[in-house]
């Protein structure tokens, strides 16, 4: 289980590039997770980076994450990382019982409100402030289909604030800004619903 075997797994199932880039997120706000905690960065930013590696062909529940799951334990991924992964979709009713799985849930949601988020401000990803996330959050008919309360559960779930949890996430996607398409210069990718 290597990032760039990882990298073309998700490649060969998720053609859409906004899913992608949505994959890249997640994993960067991984990756600052496991730093934080003091766990393993490389196992961390995988379990976000393939997350939804199975979403284009199996869109409906419980189809994903149960079928990539079963596709992920037949090219040897741990089972920590694939518990992780059927956790981030609560209807699996698999617990989220350890930190990575706790960190996934927390994440996901986010890291697409953040992009949403991102998309409508001139200054794109490096002007985004946590009071900014906070304010749009109480806007329902802005990217209408992220849930809040999911944002707000994950944050308490991993025990940290909500406002902290924002900050650690957006600092993460900053710094890979130009590869999720959220730099200033960069050219927008299609504005989430």
């Amino acid at each position: 289980m290597d990032r760039e075997e990882s990298w073309q797994l998700l490649c060969e199932y998720t053609k859409s590039e906004s899913l992608r880039r949505h994959a890249l997120a997640v994993e960067a706000c991984m990756r600052a997770y496991a730093r934080k905690f003091g766990q393993d960065e490389e196992k961390w930013a995988v379990a976000g980076l393939i997350h939804d590696f199975d979403y284009e062909l199996y869109p409906n529940a419980p189809d994903h994450p149960l079928k990539g799951s079963q596709i992920l334990s037949d090219r040897g991924y741990p089972e920590d990382v694939r518990r992780a992964i059927l956790g981030h979709a609560e209807y699996t009713g698999v617990p989220r019982d350890t930190l990575m799985a706790k960190s996934l849930f927390a994440c996901d949601e986010l890291a697409g409100f953040i992009t949403a988020c991102a998309l409508v401000r001139p200054g794109k990803i490096q002007s985004l402030e946590p009071r900014s996330v906070r304010k749009r959050m109480k806007d329902k008919a802005f990217a209408r289909s992220i849930r809040r309360e999911d944002i707000v559960a994950g944050a308490e779930e991993l025990g940290v604030d909500t406002d902290e949890h924002i900050a650690l996430c957006i600092g993460a996607m900053q710094a890979i800004g130009d590869c999720l398409g959220l730099d200033p210069a960069s050219p927008s990718p299609p504005h989430p619903s």
